[in-house]
């Protein structure tokens, strides 16, 4: 069963007031993103910047901007980037401080913007990259000073804490407000170089787009260049805060530039039209600060630019009813932008900011009700002063009416008596004194009440209108499980004491009732007093006269008194029906919070319900996961112990596999030698006795790293190499030998060459045994000897037929080098002249194609024999020279004697030119009349250049180094390599063009057949290429066996070069 996302479950049980609220508010950032940044070339309407910058306030950050920023197509349209650079540094500079770490984060993006429209040569591209770079460089420089805020406005007391006492925070201070200046200056050079200043550009929609972001740098300009007068200042002050004037000429010098430029920058702006409606451009001084001078600092005067109020604009419809145009244009680029975060994080951070906001609003609550609960205890106090006052009043009244009673009494019996009428008289004024003090007290009180009720009116309304406010922020309100716990147990702390308030309210009415009864009462009494009073008075009208006037104005008194209780009566029933009604209001309010907080304690309950049974349903899944992935390691596991078993086994039946296939070729190859023994066409193949000896001893050497390697192989196997190697040389070697061993027999004398190949002969098969041996892994020890001896007696027929000195008449071997000398010339003169009739017959026999090929051939055969006999000239003349310049007083047939060895190579190297001329010749007319291969004629070029390379290393052995024939005879060297070259460039032209015209026509054959065909030739040119690489590595070995062994073997004197 799969997960339900959270955001889903929400929307499935219905949208809170809050998710309602955040959704509107996404929706109207949305629509003034998308108003403020499209891709119409006017500037950014201040009205639609005005309300992202507020957004940022409410969303506490640039969170939302950037995610809605994301989606839009910033790669797609110049303008809609350009205007994204400007919202983006006004919503750092203008909007919440957070904005400003959280835009450093998206870096990189800012970073591919710039580099992808650079590549924008025209238009909107370099003025974007320089924007990108500026806000770039914006970034780094509140990164690397966080407490600097992304307007650049700072008091004096935060610019000296971020720099500190340190110099070095001063100087490295400067130089990133230089780097930021210069970005600026970087910017607005852009921007009016794109503009022609010849027109009223300002003016324009499409000029006005551009100038926009001018604005923003001026402000950041102004408050760049206070700090850098500053900071120069400081460093070039007294010392020890100050450095050397020589360590700060680069920042004086930057800031010069930077000055020159923003002065000019100002001056520019200062002639537009555009600005003048908008910022207020600043001016700099005349001259420049001279920061050498400490009196200059008090001359510095703060640039400030005033950006002006827009008017409103005339389309005032809300946010909410605008249509963006441009929203489609986002849809394309949704590929393009990075993946958006989950919706999960965004619940847990509005969450987490919630419940942050919650617990500022709870303290703030907490605080008002507390200040609530003192203001209703100050105001209950109050009450109780007054109703103890009241009490005292009414107490006073009463002893009063007493008095009042006891002097009516009096009176009576004073009526008798006319001589106590003046003291009655006395006694009535001091009576109506007191009712007018008392009077005067009860006007004083009820002043007193009335204002205190006004009082307590206004702080009830107070308290209402806290409440209402209370009430409208719950409903933005949404916390986790815990934090609703904790608010309802301080709620019910706050009920308890309302409720407490409220009973000791409601006691206080309690008494104020039973003291309205009483007074009630005291009214009652009063009246019957009152009666008793007149009607004493009707009695004495007639007697006290005086009296009856006196208590006439204490009756008055009275019902002044009486009313005066009716009112307060009054004013504290309608104090005690506002009490009550406060309290019911109040218990409203706290059965509407608890069935608030109810609904969203059930949901938060619900909420983690659903995320418990999700997290029970991974945790099963994990469980499951780990005990299949538990099994499935232990089934690896033992699959691996088989694999290794099987990769052993493997791996020795490999070995041998290899070893026999070793054997076998390195037998063929010994067993391939053996029958040249018996061909006819080796029978003319001579070697001398010496070659022999020297390619009979490598194969002792040989048999004894055979023998090691065979011995290391047997204790680690890891050693195949090495023996393979060794069975790969020992057949070579072998080869070699017998192979060199039947063409010296060839030379030899009849008896002694028999011997010599019958050793050859048997040399060869014990090889083999050997390698047999080797190949069944048995001992090699007797196979191993009988080699070695086979090899010895090869080497003792050798020495038995190398002429000795003595054998060879002096006269002899020089003769004989001047006839092969001749003889050598005249074959390469007659083979030129053979090869120019063939040319003519040629072209008299052949048309198109062939006449082509014959004649590339033919012409460049000529062209090799006319450089082979230039090198024979120049050879016979540095041989000549050598005879000249080392004989002395001898005979060149004794120098010759003396030095047989070098004139043996030199008859060697002659033979050889000479053969090879005459089977250059033949091989070409076999090709010419379609008999021969044109890799024959490959071949016999190759094997020219290398007699003639013999024939010039011989000569160079006596010459010396200073020679001019010398160098003349390396010179004709590289031009036979070079007639060589074209030898062979002209056989392979010409095997292409004959391939080429005989291509098989492929149109009639059927799928079947074609498939066939396919594969024969797959398989030929397998075997073709395998035959190569083998033959290749042959001729690769004798040729470096052949160049090392044969100097010696020719008999050259290598101690005499010098």
């Amino acid at each position: 069963m799969s997960s339900i996302p959270l955001p889903k479950v929400v929307t499935q049980r219905g949208k809170t007031s809050l998710e309602i609220e955040r959704d509107n508010f996404e929706k109207r950032q949305t629509v003034a993103l998308n108003k403020a940044i499209n891709n119409q070339e006017t500037p950014v309407k201040e009205k639609h910047a005005r309300n992202v910058v507020l957004g940022t306030f409410q969303d506490n950050g640039g969170a939302m901007f950037w995610n809605i920023a994301s989606k839009m197509p910033l790669q797609a349209h110049p303008i809609v980037c350009w205007k994204f650079l400007q919202v983006i540094h006004k919503l750092m500079r203008d909007g919440h401080p957070n904005v400003v770490q959280e835009s450093v984060r998206h870096g990189s993006l800012i970073r591919d913007l710039g580099k992808l429209w650079g590549h924008l040569k025209d238009g909107y591209g370099k003025l974007i990259a320089s924007y990108c770079r500026l806000i770039l460089q914006k970034f780094k420089y509140h990164k690397k000073f966080p407490s600097i805020p992304g307007n650049l406005m700072m008091t004096d007391e935060q610019y000296y804490k971020v720099c500190g006492a340190d110099v070095n925070n001063y100087f490295e201070f400067s130089i990133d407000m230089l780097d930021y200046m210069d970005e600026i200056l970087s910017l607005q050079q852009a921007v009016f170089s794109s503009l022609d200043m010849s027109r009223a550009n300002s003016m324009t929609t499409s000029g006005q787009c551009r100038l926009a972001p001018i604005i923003l740098c001026i402000l950041d300009s102004c408050q760049l260049y206070d700090y850098l007068v500053k900071s120069l200042f400081h460093l070039h002050s007294i010392p020890p805060h100050s450095l050397p004037p020589d360590t700060l000429s680069g920042h004086r010098d930057r800031f010069l530039q930077c000055y020159k430029k923003l002065k000019e920058f100002y001056f520019k702006c200062s002639n537009l039209q555009y600005f003048k409606h908008l910022v207020q451009v600043p001016s700099l001084p005349d001259n420049p600060p001279n920061f050498l001078v400490a009196s200059d600092f008090t001359k510095h005067i703060k640039p400030a630019a005033v950006v002006k109020e827009e008017e409103p604009d005339a389309d005032t419809d809300s946010v909410d009813n605008l249509v963006d145009m441009s929203i489609p244009e986002v849809q394309p680029e949704v590929n393009n932008r990075p993946p958006e975060p989950d919706e999960r994080d965004f619940i847990i951070e509005r969450l987490k900011r919630e419940i942050q906001h919650l617990k500022e609003e709870l303290a703030r609550v907490k605080a008002d009700d507390l200040r609530i609960m003192s203001g209703l205890k100050e105001e209950i106090s109050k009450l109780e002063k007054i109703l103890s006052e009241l009490r005292y009043s009414a107490n006073k009244t009463l002893k009063e009416n007493e008095d009042l009673k006891k002097d009516v009494e009096q009176l009576k019996a004073d009526a008798l008596s006319a001589s106590k009428l003046p003291e009655a008289e006395k006694h009535a004024k001091a009576n109506e004194e007191k009712f007018k003090k008392m009077k005067n007290v009860y006007s004083k009180l009820r002043e007193e009440h009335v204002a205190l009720l006004r009082n307590h009116d206004s702080l009830t309304k107070q308290l209402a209108t806290e409440k209402k406010t209370l009430e409208e922020k719950d409903q933005i309100i949404k916390e986790t499980q815990l934090e609703l716990n904790r608010m309802l147990e301080e709620k019910k702390m706050v009920q308890d004491n309302l409720e407490k308030s409220a009973s000791e309210l409601a006691n206080q009415l309690s008494e104020v009732s039973s003291y309205n009864s009483k007074l009630d009462k005291q009214k009652e009494d009063l009246e019957a007093r009152l009666r008793l009073l007149e009607e004493a008075k009707r009695k004495l009208e007639s007697d006290l006269e005086i009296s009856s006037s006196q208590l006439t104005s204490v009756t008055s008194e009275l019902q002044e008194t009486k009313e005066l209780a009716q009112e307060k009566e009054q004013e504290l029933t309608d104090a005690n029906d506002t009490l009550k009604m406060q309290l019911d209001q109040a218990r409203v309010e706290k059965e509407t919070v608890e069935t608030r907080l109810g609904e969203r304690l059930s949901e938060a309950q619900g909420k983690l319900a659903l995320v418990e049974v999700d997290r029970d349903r991974l945790q099963a899944e994990l469980d499951k996961q780990v005990s299949s992935l538990t099994s499935r390691c232990q089934q690896l596991e033992s699959e691996k112990v088989e694999l290794e078993a099987n990769l052993k086994a493997a791996m020795d039946a490999l070995r041998k596999h290899f070893i026999s296939r070793s054997v076998k070729e390195a037998s063929a190859m010994i067993l391939d030698a053996i029958d040249q023994g018996d061909n006819p066409a080796y029978t003319s193949s001579t070697c001398t006795a010496e070659y022999l000896i020297s390619r009979a001893t490598p194969v002792l050497t040989g048999l004894t790293r055979l023998d090691n390697a065979a011995a290391a192989y047997k204790l680690d196997q890891a050693e195949l190499e090495a023996l393979v190697s060794s069975i790969t040389a020992f057949a070579h070697h072998m080869s070699d030998c017998v192979v060199q061993g039947f063409a010296t027999s060839h030379a030899a004398q009849i008896e002694p060459g028999e011997q010599l190949s019958n050793a050859c002969r048997q040399s060869g098969h014990l090889g083999m045994a050997l390698l047999k041996a080797i190949e069944n892994e048995s001992s090699l020890g007797e196979p191993l000897q009988a080699s070695k001896e086979s090899i010895e007696l090869i080497i003792k027929l050798a020495e038995d037929l190398v002429p000795k000195m003595e054998d060879v008449k002096a006269e002899e071997i020089g003769d004989l080098l001047e006839n092969e000398m001749a003889g050598m010339t005249a074959a390469i003169e007659d083979a030129a002249a053979k090869i120019q009739d063939m040319l003519k017959k040629t072209r008299e026999d052949n048309t198109g194609v062939n006449l082509e090929v014959n004649e590339n051939i033919l012409g460049s055969c000529t062209d090799l024999m006319k450089a082979i006999k230039i090198l024979v000239e120049k050879s016979r003349d540095l041989q000549k020279e050598i005879i000249l310049s080392g004989r002395g007083t001898t005979s060149a047939k004794d120098f010759y004697k003396k030095n047989h060895r070098w004139t043996e190579g030199l008859l060697s190297a002659a033979k050889a030119v000479g053969w090879g001329a005459t089977t250059l010749l033949n091989t070409a007319d076999k090709v010419v009349s379609g008999k021969g291969k044109f890799e024959e004629i490959m071949a016999c070029a190759h094997e020219i250049a290398a007699s003639t390379a013999q024939l010039v290393v011989a000569s160079k052995v006596k010459a010396s180094r200073e020679s001019k024939l010398l160098g003349e005879l390396s010179s004709a060297s590289k031009g036979v390599n070079q007639a060589t070259g074209n030898v062979v460039a002209s056989a392979k032209t010409a095997a292409t063009i004959i391939e080429d015209q005989n291509l098989m026509d492929f149109s009639s054959l059927s799928l079947h057949h074609t498939k066939k065909l396919e594969m024969d030739c797959q398989v030929k040119v397998m075997e073709l290429e395998t035959s190569l690489e083998k033959e290749r590595r042959k001729l690769g070995e004798l040729r470096k066996r052949h160049y090392t062994m044969a100097g010696e073997a020719e008999g050259w004197e290598v101690n005499e070069r010098r």
